[in-house]
């Protein structure tokens, strides 16, 4: 049977945002986190060694396959910060195109630094990933 590897644990988040090692970006995933806990009313958890989550959901599939993963969250990574909201959603790419300076994947997207990103962009990606996410994966 298949394990999830990312789990919500009980590891500290400000222990975790503390070992960041560049400072400037110490202090912008200080920002992120309170943008993140303000914006979408959850309380940050840490989701395997390196995540920052708020909230969650239950997802299963078509394929059978089930599990639960954080509504959004990020992480502060050597290179950038990954900030992770949900695929799928079609209002994404338009929020996107006024977000500033970033780079995105299938789900997650990469900007360097707060600086180069509108925060009311970032604020609006985050509610919008959460109310998509609750719709399509309603409590049962």
């Amino acid at each position: 049977m298949y394990e999830q590897k990312t789990k919500e644990n009980e590891a500290s988040v400000e222990e975790f945002i503390e070992q960041v090692e560049n400072p400037k970006k110490r202090k912008d995933a200080y920002r992120l986190l309170e943008i993140f806990s303000e914006t979408s009313g959850y309380p940050p958890k840490m989701w395997g060694p390196s995540m920052i989550g708020f909230g969650s959901y239950h997802y299963k599939y078509e394929t059978g396959h089930e599990g639960d993963a954080m509504l959004v969250g990020f992480s502060p990574r050597k290179a950038n910060f990954s900030l992770y909201f949900t695929t799928g959603d079609t209002e994404r790419e338009a929020l996107l195109a006024k977000f500033g300076k970033h780079k995105s994947g299938k789900s997650c997207v990469y900007i360097n630094k707060l600086d180069d990103v509108d925060e009311s962009v970032l604020k609006e990606l985050i509610k919008q990933s959460i109310t998509f996410l609750e719709n399509k994966y309603p409590n049962e």
